[in-house]
């Protein structure tokens, strides 16, 4: 068990969130939660254990990060790891998709992300120490789900400026940890909240089985207590990535896409 840490976590009103900060809770952390949904998001911070604060934000308007940054800092001080967790999905093919679709995605899987890293990291370097979280998906690597399109361009766009953080800060800030966490299939709303509703995955789309919420935050437990660049919620899943990019090609014929 690691001493009691200073969390803010992101899109914490359910899914994934929800059982990162339940356990967290149950640590001893002291936590700030954020999430557009007031309710749902007090009922997660109840769970939480006393002390965890709900900051009702929209994540997409970079004041209300910052808004959430400094209710932390009043709260508590300082902030020692941040978790960036928003995110929604969409269900429309690339040639379908609208101006309006892309810059929903980009907002709230990229933008949303940028804004609290633009928003803490500042923090980190003041003292010398901190950790950045960007969840991101196993989608943003290998499209296996095609419709879900702008989704897995945004979080492909993630993944990059999450590495190029860690290249600007090694050198200079070795004290602060920057990672990023790539969940596959997990049992939550996410489909059903999709932009465009709910489908089918498609077959091959199973990567991996399928995870729970839970499952997926207590890889994110462990990262918090000991933080690596990168970490797939379900080892399988890197096997199939390094697969893909050895060859797409080839990746794609066995998958049964055209190419």
């Amino acid at each position: 068990m690691t001493s009691p840490k200073t969390i803010v976590i992101t899109g914490a009103s359910a899914g994934i969130g929800a059982a990162l900060a339940t356990q967290l809770g149950t640590r001893g952390h002291r936590l700030v939660l954020a999430a557009r949904r007031e309710r749902e998001l007090g009922e997660v911070a109840g769970r939480a254990g006393q002390g965890a604060i709900a900051v009702v934000a929209d994540l997409t308007r970079r004041g209300d990060v910052a808004r959430l940054h400094d209710r932390a800092l009043e709260a508590f001080g300082h902030v020692d790891v941040w978790v960036n967790n928003a995110g929604r999905g969409i269900t429309r093919n690339v040639l379908d998709l609208t101006d309006e679709d892309v810059d929903e995605m980009m907002a709230v899987n990229l933008k949303s992300a940028l804004y609290g890293m633009q928003a803490i990291v500042p923090h980190f370097i003041e003292r010398g120490q901190g950790h950045l979280i960007n969840v991101s998906s196993f989608l943003g690597r290998v499209p296996l789900v095609s419709y879900r399109s702008a989704y897995n361009a945004a979080k492909a766009a993630l993944n990059a400026l999450t590495a190029n953080l860690r290249a600007d800060l090694a050198r200079a800030h070795p004290g602060i940890h920057v990672s990023l966490v790539i969940p596959g299939v997990v049992t939550t709303e996410f489909a059903r909240n999709a932009l465009g509703g709910a489908r089918q995955l498609p077959p091959g789309a199973m990567a991996a089985r399928p995870q729970s919420p839970d499952e997926a935050a207590a890889v994110m437990v462990g990262l918090i207590e000991h933080p690596v660049p990168e970490v797939y919620t379900n080892p399988a899943q890197a096997a199939v990535v390094a697969r893909y990019y050895e060859d797409v090609a080839a990746f794609e014929r066995e998958s049964g896409w055209r190419v």
